[in-house]
């Protein structure tokens, strides 16, 4: 028993490495998770006292746990029977394809990277790059029991940062993610932030069907969400027509006879610059819409205003704007829209939108120069932004100018523009740049309907000045 025993150095170490892995997964792992998971418990708890909308236990559960449930779920099971017969594949094939796909799409909220990190550098970038403005209908008297779910246009990838910044007082946003960023480091910290991922492409039942049960698992489980209708960013600058995807899953599993209710929040976001800008118009302009990101331009662009802001000679760029709609309730839209329900809500929900989108400086100065017949003096496009500003307030616009100085608005959006050479001075006044009719025309088109229904006399939405 006490007798010596010889082995090979390798051997030894090997052995060693085997008993250091079982006590690690036996006694190690068990307990630092539960240190961790006892801490994130104690921060979620303070958290919860501050947040008016609070984490759900269905956002915290564990991410593996989540996929089991999902692919177990009924519907899934059927969607993969259904997928194995009309591939002619065994079904354990489609099965391993339903968790592929569960695995894609099913995030690992943390709660420290989200309000640890992510609304503290939201913060940060927002106010470093924007002069922020908001219109806030406060949410505390929708239903405790009931799941909010912003609904947002699309302008810009920076909606993400800016709304994530301005909501952080209510609830942690779980959003509805392009493929786009499934690249990393992205991708991790995107889940991290609760964030799940769509395809837009090569769809097939089985994946449509489990992302559906997500999604409608999730707003049973309360989570607050947020989705951009329109599907992608916008080539236009206009609001588009909502995709009726994510809502015709919501309404779907909706029970307006019991259950909690679904309140839905439309949020309209605009801005004096949306820094995406070219590469929209170069999208546009080709007719597709593949986005043709160059490393090298996004590095210049990056270094410049670097360059600017360590030489005092950057001046941000503009407002951007955020306004609040007025809630909707599910209940009650659907006691109203019986048929045809998620087509009803989905343009609904678009028209709030477009009458609560801000009204900044950038787009007023855009539309009077592309309205213009000629080149207008400094003092005739204030006179004209002065009009305008005051005749979509008269209709209810949210129309963000500091002080109610329409003038120093005027200044504000020529100052932006000429800055950026979409207006050149000559002796008869400012006109449009050479070639600079398309870029003026996609940051007036985010008001242009709201022009329209104010000289057609119609109201827009219950907001003021800011």
């Amino acid at each position: 028993m006490f007798r010596t025993v010889e082995m090979p150095l390798w051997a030894l170490i090997l052995l060693l490495l085997f008993a250091g892995v079982t006590f690690a997964s036996h006694f190690l792992f068990p307990s630092v998770r539960w240190f961790f998971r006892r801490r994130m418990e104690r921060v979620v708890a303070r958290l919860n006292q501050r947040l008016e909308r609070p984490i759900q236990p269905f956002k915290l559960a564990r991410r593996h746990d989540t996929i089991q449930r999902l692919i177990y779920d009924p519907a899934v099971a059927e969607a993969i029977a259904e997928h194995a017969h009309a591939e002619g594949i065994p079904e354990e094939v489609a099965f391993q394809k339903a968790r592929r796909y569960a695995r894609e799409i099913v995030p690992g909220f943390s709660a420290t990277a989200y309000f640890g990190i992510a609304i503290r550098a939201a913060r940060w970038f927002s106010n470093r790059l924007y002069r922020v403005r908001l219109v806030d209908h406060r949410t505390a008297h929708i239903d405790a029991d009931a799941t909010v779910i912003f609904v947002m246009n699309h302008r810009s990838n920076m909606d993400y940062v800016l709304v994530t910044y301005l909501v952080a007082d209510r609830s942690a946003l779980s959003y509805a993610v392009g493929e786009w960023a499934r690249v990393w480091p992205l991708q991790g910290l995107i889940r991290a932030m609760g964030g799940y991922f769509i395809r837009r492409r090569f769809l097939t039942p089985l994946y449509r069907r489990v992302l559906e049960r997500y999604v409608q698992i999730a707003t049973r489980g309360r989570v607050t969400q947020a989705i951009f209708p329109e599907g992608r960013l916008s080539l236009t600058g206009a609001v588009g027509p909502a995709k009726r995807g994510l809502l015709s899953y919501i309404v779907s599993d909706f029970d307006p006879a019991g259950g909690p209710d679904v309140v839905f929040v439309p949020v309209a976001l605009n801005y004096d610059r949306v820094l995406e800008d070219r590469v929209l118009m170069e999208a546009a302009a080709s007719g597709g819409r593949r986005f043709r990101l160059r490393i090298m331009p996004m590095v210049g662009f990056v270094l410049r205003q670097l360059w600017f802001r360590l030489a005092g000679r950057f001046q941000g760029f503009g407002y951007a704007a955020v306004s609040f709609a007025h809630p909707l309730s599910l209940r009650r839209f659907h006691a109203d829209h019986p048929d045809h329900e998620a087509e009803a809500l989905a343009n609904e929900l678009m028209g709030r939108i477009r009458a609560a989108m801000p009204v900044l400086p950038v787009p007023m100065v855009a539309h009077v120069m592309q309205a213009a017949e000629g080149p207008l003096r400094a003092d005739q496009i204030d006179a004209r932004v002065r009009a305008l500003g005051s005749a979509l307030r008269h209709r209810g616009a949210c129309v963000h100018a500091p002080l109610d100085n329409l003038s120093h608005a005027a200044r504000a959006g020529l100052k932006q523009l000429a800055a950026r050479r979409l207006l050149i001075a000559s002796p008869d006044g400012y006109g449009i740049a050479p070639g600079a009719g398309a870029m003026v025309g996609f940051y007036a088109n985010s008001i242009a309907h709201l022009v329209d229904m104010s000289a057609a006399g119609a109201p827009t939405a219950e907001f003021g000045t800011t």
